[in-house]
């Protein structure tokens, strides 16, 4: 059986209960497998038999059940002739003409149809009722043919109901606000998903290619691995690859949040999407289009804004309840006065409609997913990828952090700190002697030294020996000398030495078999952002814990020299993961942050998994909670204060909306709410409210470049 699955953009996707009722919908329709629609990205994700259906079958099935789709790359149609914004209009500029005619004229009697008291203005209001609640009905209708009360449906109800007693102006009202709030809706909602559109048109859609000889301009999907693209200044890097010939400056802000452009030179990695800032670069792709760091990233972020937050699945869980709740006893306020009181009958229906208007729990539902989209979308534009809602509010909530040292706090690079002379020896000719013979050992200490002279003006090495575990000797200008450990030396004694070693560094003697020359000082080298960074996290009010598979030397001096306190030296991978467990034991929510290798074990135990240097990494990129793609530490305190912030927002827009139906509802029963009040602040005021609010979360990008400039300084501020 032939199966097609199709990823399709659709329009009016502006409520979360919405985009579950259409899923549900298209998994009953005939010829679907699997229907997944993603509210936070606009999409709707279309797995189906290709015997029974297609593109354009789906299409239009869609568009029946009132979701246009949507193609951006051709669309140009302006927003004021979309249909529904016309209908709205329309019915807007009806009901208020009505109103004109109503108060400011006589307003002549046409005729009394039982409780219908026709007159011009009941014309005018009922043509506003037809052209606003166009969409609402229909809507409503496919929600009752597929038993399903869903917020299209309450509302026709109310409409209807509105209609039934002779209510038109109140019918016309709810009409005309309920398409507006919609439309509304749906634009603070694309807001919010505009950014990760954003991410889309980063890459270009071409590339110039070097092929027979020539310079061809084909799009980036025809590009093979392994072909050259040409990338002049100005133009944007069209697939990741490596720079064959040039040099320049690449701005690769939009992929790793960098602020910096990079230098890069033949050999260097680079990223579609980058910008080529003022060199002529040659490029072997190395990725197609469909695999590149960029598209893994849009994708990554997709799939997080599918995993639902424990905020998202409680409000879930309170609308099964809320909604049914609230129609019942809308129905017994419409059924029991009248009834049982002999209340007059109109005053208690239209309390009993104004419930139903409460009852749509809109603002309530997109409060949550509104807001990680936000997030997660502006952290990834910040060189962040947080995997999930739940790893989002997580992240708010951890009271300690952990970090491997090798390769997370040290760039896992070592280089020399100290050259010491002993015995008079000239500190340049010393250092020029240990270069010549460190340059012939693969041994990442020779590497660090070797590193150190530029061009070395001795002759051919002879006799050039490596002592195993003890260094190397070799005869230099017809000498003998020797590069190493300290047994190397007879009666080898310096004070120098051992301080050295105190303070953590790896230390090598050179000289001749005689007598010493002097000492040369390594280490790893610490991360110039490293100590800023700690020193902000500590003052959000996190533990930073250190825990490193390195010597209680190495380990208590980086330590120090970054303000840790708490740090555990010779920890093997697998111990990480119960350093990991006692942090939890005390501290409940743990960040474990490694360079996703070694840490492993640790990272996957962690409540919140942080993994450095992501882009181009895949395994990185897909086992990690959240990623960081540029080897970047200052990006922590950022991601620490946009969580709390989103937890923060999530928080505010769940209580506002319950606390708001909840007034309101209290307020209707002595008859302070009315209908319209009901539309204008607990339907559209409150999910206007709530997506603005939600709206905030990607304002705090803004701030990224100064707090990256205070914790690059060394001047750090406690977080709001």
């Amino acid at each position: 059986m032939p199966e097609r699955t199709e990823e399709l953009l659709i329009e009016k996707l502006h409520c979360a209960s919405c985009a579950a009722g259409l899923e549900a919908t298209l998994n009953k329709m005939n010829g679907v497998r699997k229907a997944k629609v993603h509210f936070g990205a606009g999409k709707v994700n279309v797995r189906f038999d290709e015997t029974i259906l297609d593109q354009a079958t789906l299409a239009s099935h869609l568009k029946q059940l009132g979701h246009q789709v949507a193609h951006p790359e051709i669309d140009g149609r302006p927003w004021w002739r979309d249909r529904e914004v016309l209908f709205t209009g329309i019915s807007g500029a009806w009901l208020f003409v009505g109103l004109v005619v109503n108060f400011l004229t006589s307003d002549p009697h046409l005729a009394r149809l039982g409780v219908w008291d026709l007159r011009v203005s009941s014309l005018l209001y009922l043509g506003a009722v037809g052209f606003g609640g166009l969409y609402v009905a229909r809507s409503g209708l496919q929600a009752l043919l597929e038993r399903r009360l869903g917020i299209s449906a309450l509302m026709s109800f109310a409409i209807v109901g509105a209609v039934g007693i002779g209510e038109f102006v109140e019918a016309a009202s709810l009409a005309f606000l309920y398409s507006l709030a919609e439309l509304l809706e749906d634009y603070a909602v694309d807001r919010a998903r505009n950014s990760l559109r954003e991410l889309l048109k980063l890459a270009p859609n071409q590339a110039t290619v070097r092929r027979d000889g020539g310079e061809h301009i084909v799009p980036v999907g025809e590009v093979r691995v392994g072909e050259i693209v040409i990338v002049r200044p100005g133009e944007k890097v069209p697939l990741d690859g490596a720079v064959l010939a040039g040099t320049s400056s690449v701005n690769q802000a939009p992929i790793t949040g960098e602020s910096i452009p990079i230098e890069k030179s033949p050999g260097a990695a680079v990223y579609a999407g980058s910008l080529n800032e003022e060199g002529f670069l040659e490029i072997e792709v190395s990725k197609a289009a469909n695999d590149t760091t960029l598209a893994k990233i849009i994708h990554l972020v997709e799939q997080a804004e599918l995993q639902k937050a424990p905020s998202e699945r409680f409000v879930e869980q309170f609308g099964r309840y809320y909604t049914p709740s609230v129609v019942g006893i809308a129905v017994l306020v419409a059924a029991i006065p009248p009834l049982l009181f002999a209340a007059p009958f109109v005053p208690w229906f239209l309390r009993a409609i104004t419930l139903l208007v409460l009852a749509c729990p809109c603002a309530l539902l997109i409060s949550t997913p509104v807001s990680v989209v936000s997030a997660i979308t502006a952290a990834a534009r910040n060189g962040v990828l947080i995997k999930g809602g739940v790893y989002l509010e997580a992240m708010g909530k951890v009271q300690a952090i952990a970090f491997d040292k090798t390769g997370t706090l040290t760039t896992g690079q070592l280089e020399v700190t100290d050259v010491v002379s002993l015995n008079g020896a000239d500190e340049a000719e010393m250092l020029r002697l240990a270069a010549a013979l460190e340059s012939r050992s693969t041994h990442p200490i020779a590497r660090a030294i070797a590193r150190q002279v530029e061009s070395l003006e001795f002759d051919a090495i002879e006799n050039f020996r490596s002592l195993t575990a003890q260094g190397v000797e070799g005869d230099l200008d017809g000498k003998r000398y020797r590069v190493g450990k300290p047994d190397l030396f007879p009666a080898f004694q310096a004070a120098a030495f051992d301080r050295l070693q105190n303070e953590g560094k790896t230390v090598v003697v050179v000289g001749t078999p005689d007598r010493a020359m002097g000492l040369i000082a390594v280490a790893d080298k610490i991360r110039p952002e490293a100590q800023a960074t700690v020193r902000a996290l500590q003052r959000a009010g996190l533990e930073v814990v250190m825990i490193t598979g390195d010597n209680e030397g190495t380990a208590r001096a980086v330590a120090a020299r970054l303000g840790i306190t708490h740090y555990h030296a010779g920890v093997l991978p697998e111990d990480k993961l119960k350093e990991i467990q006692k942090l939890q034991k005390r501290h409940g929510q743990v960040a474990m942050v490694g360079d996703g290798v070694n840490d492993a074990p640790a990272l996957a135990a962690a409540t919140v998994g942080i993994a450095m240097g992501a882009a181009g990494t895949d395994t990185a990129l897909e086992t990690a909670d959240v990623a960081l793609l540029a080897d970047d530490l200052s990006k922590l305190p950022y991601l620490v204060d946009l969580s709390r912030k989103a937890r923060r927002v999530i928080q505010q827009n769940v209580w506002f909306s319950i606390l708001t139906k909840f007034g309101l509802g209290v307020g209707i029963f002595p008859g302070y709410v009315t209908l319209v009040l009901a539309v204008l602040v607990g339907d559209m005021g409150a999910t206007l409210a709530v997506t603005g609010n939600a709206l905030r979360l990607a304002h705090v990008t803004e701030k990224v470049q100064h707090h990256l400039n205070e914790v690059r300084s060394g001047v750090v501020k406690q977080f709001p």
